[in-house]
């Protein structure tokens, strides 16, 4: 078993995009795959269908149902905030161990690969004292960061990988997704990230 935690720099950067095409190269190639992702703000019950889970689940070939959102995304949240300030609107607030036991039975369960996307960006808080960051140190997996091309992305960028070294992180690549409208082409942040990012992939 394989798996991989995808982060990014922020929030609507591309993860999910990102975690869909990796899901439908490694099925290309015959690989098994699995995905999850844990927590989800700004879900819409009334239009779970164009949500990420459900785009993850086109991806996996598998039911885009509501029961499958449910079994990969158990926490899912209406407001588009950070998960700690959506779950206090709702009185549900995430029991940071709970996560991590989920995704630690969801690797164990799976043969293949497993990918598991974060929410939002990688300092996002899920309590008050816990983020996205420390949930990827306690998993210890493979790590790769979205980062868009938008003006003011290779700082966002070189100050989270400086975190994740901090942390001792196996960052596996950086993904550069291509933000609209941006002032900086899509090569020119490539290189620019890739000339900072010691031995590690940009693509």
């Amino acid at each position: 078993m394989t798996a991989v935690f995808i982060t990014a720099t922020g929030t609507d950067i591309g993860k999910t995009f990102v975690t869909a095409g990796l899901i439908r190269h490694i099925r290309g190639a015959g690989g098994a795959v699995a995905a999850i992702k844990p927590i989800v703000s700004g879900f819409d019950p009334g239009a779970w269908q164009g949500s990420d889970p459900a785009m993850l689940l086109a991806a996996l070939g598998r039911p885009v149902a509501l029961e499958e959102v449910e079994r990969i995304s158990p926490w899912r949240f209406k407001a588009p905030l950070s998960p700690h300030m959506a779950g206090r609107r709702e009185g549900r607030l995430i029991v940071f161990q709970d996560v991590v036991e989920f995704c630690r039975r969801s690797m164990a369960g799976n043969r293949g690969v497993l990918l598991i996307e974060g929410v939002g960006g990688i300092m996002v808080p899920f309590d008050d004292r816990r983020t996205v960051l420390d949930l990827m140190s306690v998993l210890r997996l493979p790590a790769i960061l979205v980062a868009g091309s938008y003006v003011g992305t290779i700082s966002h960028t070189l100050s989270a990988l400086e975190v994740m070294a901090r942390r001792n992180l196996d960052i596996a690549a950086v993904v550069i997704s291509e933000s609209e409208g941006s002032a900086a082409s899509l090569e020119e942040t490539v290189a620019t990230v890739e000339r900072f990012a010691d031995a590690i992939d940009v693509v």
